[in-house]
């Protein structure tokens, strides 16, 4: 694959662009600079670096972010900044045209904090976020008012939302303090922590009157701990078979 065309793949900015980096000399693999932006590379795995930085070359981006709260899950985000403003401008203009860049994988509201998938990777995408899949999703959920075991069998047996009668049901739901709960569901509703918790008169509300929500775990995928919100970095082959074996 010529160099050229594998910095556009991940990145870089336009052909001719990236034609120029190369010319450039802001290029480098395996130590050497490289000048000539036709010069083939086997892409799989090449490690390079553009303008000093690092770069590893991925056909297919899968990545985890710690969603800070203050962030919209949006490309064109109405009140708070985006999510996308923490990633590197290649991540977010991979492939380039208008489909450029990576997507998140379902959203959290700006207050809600945690694991987030993104990927280019449209298949990916697709199993992850739909229903028919199941994967489970587990949220540490504070509440403004005391939990109660009533509570829990309530979001355990299912409740009904506004816009469907058909109950929902949380897969699990555990009391971990006197106003906490962790809930893991396998479907994604709009809103539908908030809502379930609202359904059987509580309210989802951290301290000082914000936030309380935080996604700590997709399919067998736990958000780690050294990841500090409002950083990212790629699924590796381990992230992606513990979530390949979630779900149906």
């Amino acid at each position: 694959m010529q160099l050229q065309d594998i910095l556009f793949s991940q990145g870089f900015g336009t052909r001719r662009v990236c034609s120029g980096l190369v010319q450039q000399g802001l290029v480098v693999v395996a130590g050497v600079v490289v000048d000539d932006p036709t010069a083939d590379f086997a892409a799989a795995g090449l490690n390079f670096k553009v303008q000093g930085v690092d770069w590893q070359y991925h056909e297919k981006a899968y990545l985890m972010l710690h969603k800070p709260a203050g962030y919209e899950c949006s490309q064109k985000p109405s009140t708070y900044p985006s999510i996308y403003t923490l990633l590197p401008a290649p991540i977010r203009q991979r492939g380039g045209g208008a489909a450029a860049g990576v997507q998140a994988v379902g959203r959290l509201d700006q207050d809600t904090t945690g694991l987030l998938l993104l990927s280019d990777d449209g298949k990916f995408i697709h199993r992850m976020s739909s229903p028919k899949h199941h994967v489970p999703k587990v949220y540490e959920v504070t509440a403004k008012h005391a939990v109660d075991d009533k509570q829990v069998q309530k979001l355990l047996s299912g409740v009904v939302l506004d816009d469907d009668p058909k109950p929902v049901k949380a897969a699990a739901c555990v009391q971990t303090g006197p106003n906490q709960l962790t809930l893991t569901l396998t479907e994604g509703k709009y809103h539908q922590v908030k809502r379930m918790i609202a359904a059987v008169g509580n309210r989802v509300e951290g301290e000082g009157g914000v936030g309380g929500l935080h996604r700590s775990r997709i399919g067998s995928l736990d958000l780690p701990a050294d990841l500090k919100a409002g950083q990212w970095r790629w699924l590796t082959g381990g992230d992606l078979a513990a979530i390949a074996g979630s779900g149906k």
